[in-house]
């Protein structure tokens, strides 16, 4: 419950400065905000992803971008594939400049999305992209990610780190079977892609 006595503190729009998203890969992934990525189980979500810090490392354009940017570093985190048999050969075939892709040791301590150690290594490194694979394996093993009032606190402290690093977050999920629409099928309260500035769908083509 609140404090009663705390002052109210009001917020008037005209005193709210008009600001531009910046994109690190427009119109998908903008800086300092999350960005969902989700997908079937196969159809290439982590290969997407790696192709795009790839080309983020080395400075390579993206598709449909106008302009190459400068070589950047990124942060990635898998809970899912091995770095020494799969992370890394996929990079290495994807031109990536592996000096520039970092990863936060979890030998000893596993990450969440509330550990101060994802603002200190962007800080520290300067990384653009911070990518997580996938969502539930950081979310917290306190933390419920179908309840709405679990999952909001956990999102707005990454959300949080983002805005004030300048960096671009990527969260890579996983789809379920149980519904039709795109947006209904991440695992997960609906409240994962309504607290992402971007929501992207892998998926392959039919008859490709």
């Amino acid at each position: 419950m609140a404090d009663q006595n705390e002052p109210l503190k009001l917020i008037r729009m005209n005193e709210v400065e008009a600001t531009e998203i910046d994109w690190l890969w427009y119109p998908y992934i903008p800086y300092g905000k999350i960005t969902v990525i989700q997908g079937d189980p196969g159809d290439g979500k982590t290969t997407c992803v790696l192709a795009i810090a790839a080309a983020l490392t080395t400075g390579a354009a993206l598709p449909e971008s106008k302009a190459a940017a400068e070589p950047m570093s990124v942060i990635f985190q898998t809970a899912e594939d091995g770095l020494g048999d799969t992370v890394k050969p996929r990079l290495v075939q994807s031109g990536a400049d592996c000096e520039r892709v970092i990863v936060i040791d979890e030998s000893e301590k596993e990450l969440s999305l509330s550990d101060i150690r994802i603002e200190q290594a962007i800080t520290l490194t300067g990384a653009k992209l911070f990518i997580l694979d996938p969502l539930q394996a950081y979310i917290g093993a306190d933390v419920d990610m179908h309840r709405a009032n679990e999952i909001r606190p956990v999102l707005k402290r990454i959300s949080a780190v983002a805005e004030k690093t300048g960096c671009a977050v990527v969260v890579i999920g996983h789809l379920n079977k149980g519904a039709n629409k795109s947006q209904y099928r991440g695992l997960g309260s609906i409240d994962i892609q309504a607290a992402a500035r971007s929501v992207l769908t892998v998926g392959r083509v039919k008859g490709k």
